[in-house]
């Protein structure tokens, strides 16, 4: 079972950035770099069951290690339903017992006894199933990032599967940049890319992780050699010191072997 709603989704820079990259990397011979931006892919955390936020543990920009608290969710019903479950267990175990005893004397039927037993397993099972509903009010960080966005604050109702945290681990931070068909061949997966941008500390490297197989923005049928020069193809890669960057952030990707040309 869960123990809390999880999503994981792109979050992408304005259209206008996007558009921007592709004209660039398909107008340029790649010499002085190609443009891209920074994206991550967003662990968004929310309850199993509609409720109202009670606590919130965090804030935007905070760090956070896996299994530490980020929110509470109100547990009314859930509490309820374990003191009901209770009851029934309590009530089973006593029906239980009388059934062995009146087997024991003779005055009982085994199928008496052994439906008794059934009644008390499933008694126990609803149990441990309301006090997992119950646990869940109380939602620990899936993973180590940090809390990139709060979309519910205490007292506001939250529906069922929707996000009330959205936490970006370090990993999950990718460069994404368009180069032309021409510079296809001189890259592959795996290969180690430079990415500089603007207050950066020094060149951060990234290994290409993703060569898309289609292009983007192109004639639908028949190419001519003048269009075929403007095909760009989307390419990411992972970044070796992502808390260096930051979502949306542009940047310029340098190929492997580039340097050496200028």
């Amino acid at each position: 079972m869960k123990s809390a709603t999880i999503a994981v989704r792109a979050v992408v820079i304005p259209l206008a950035v996007a558009l921007a990259a592709v004209a660039l990397a398909a107008c340029g011979d790649g010499d002085a770099g190609f443009q891209g931006w920074v994206e991550a892919n967003l662990i968004f955390v929310g309850p199993d069951e509609t409720g109202r936020v009670e606590t919130l543990a965090v804030r935007e920009g905070d760090a956070t290690t896996k299994g530490a608290r980020l929110f509470t969710v109100d547990a009314d019903l859930q509490q309820a339903d374990v003191m009901s479950a209770e009851a029934a267990v309590t009530n089973a175990q006593q029906a239980h017992e009388r059934a062995q005893q009146l087997l024991k004397t003779q005055a009982g039927t085994q199928k008496t006894f052994e439906d008794a037993e059934a009644s008390l397993r499933t008694a126990q099972a609803r149990l441990n199933s309301a006090r997992t509903r119950l646990a869940r009010r109380q939602v620990a960080s899936p993973v180590e990032g940090t809390v990139q966005q709060i979309y519910f604050r205490p007292g506001e109702m939250v529906p069922a599967g929707r996000p009330i945290v959205a936490l970006l681990p370090p990993g999950n931070m990718k460069v994404r940049f368009f180069v032309p068909e021409a510079a296809l061949p001189r890259i592959a997966y795996g290969d180690t890319i430079t990415v500089r941008c603007d207050g950066c500390a020094g060149d951060i490297t990234a290994k290409v992780s993703f060569i898309a197989k289609t292009a983007e923005f192109t004639p639908p049928v028949i190419y001519s050699q003048e269009e075929r020069a403007k095909l760009v193809f989307l390419v990411e890669a992972l970044p070796n010191r992502p808390e260096n960057l930051r979502v949306g952030q542009p940047v310029t990707v340098t190929l492997a072997g580039q340097e050496a040309k200028k």
